[in-house]
């Protein structure tokens, strides 16, 4: 290949990456809607782990709870590191502001939770698909701009310098 030729082909890889860096309206309205179906999977497998414990095992509601809430944070921030978000990042540093969040989450909605139900009188369920909505557009926000700000497809070009360095 001459010269000129590998110039002209670095320059338009070049290019192609600046312009992919920039997510468009519809990338980013896809990656909003991977984030929602991951989201819900991540609802069911922690309704169904918290009914299994709860109905049989009978232990009381915390480590029920707890239980299955962890499930989901784990499957839902896999999926969606790997999926949604496509990152390259440290995966220790993301988790722990996973955590960061959820220290903050899982208790304003507990006590908020509890408030409703048992001091307004709301019903259960109710509060529950409240407290997972909103878990679902403060997550989407969190992740989107604070765990994974600056690395948002990152394994996409890491993926695309590693073919490079192989040929």
């Amino acid at each position: 290949m001459t010269d000129s030729i590998k110039k002209e082909k670095d320059i338009t890889e070049e290019l192609e990456i600046t312009n992919s860096e920039k997510p468009s309206k519809l990338k980013e309205f896809i990656r909003i809607l991977k984030f929602i179906g991951f989201s819900v999977s991540a609802g069911v497998i922690e309704i169904v782990t918290f009914t299994l414990l709860n109905e049989l095992v009978g232990w009381s509601y915390w480590p029920c709870y707890l239980i299955a809430l962890v499930l989901s944070v784990l499957w839902n921030f896999t999926f969606n590191r790997k999926f949604t978000f496509k990152s390259a990042n440290n995966v220790p540093i993301a988790m722990l502001k996973v955590a960061a969040y959820y220290a903050v989450f899982t208790p304003a909605t507990t006590l908020l939770g509890n408030f409703l139900a048992e001091s307004v009188g709301l019903n259960e369920y109710l509060v529950t698909g409240i407290n997972m909505a909103l878990n679902l557009s403060t997550e989407y926000l969190f992740q989107r701009f604070v765990v994974f700000r600056g690395s948002i497809d990152t394994n996409l070009k890491k993926n695309k310098e590693d073919n490079k360095e192989e040929q």
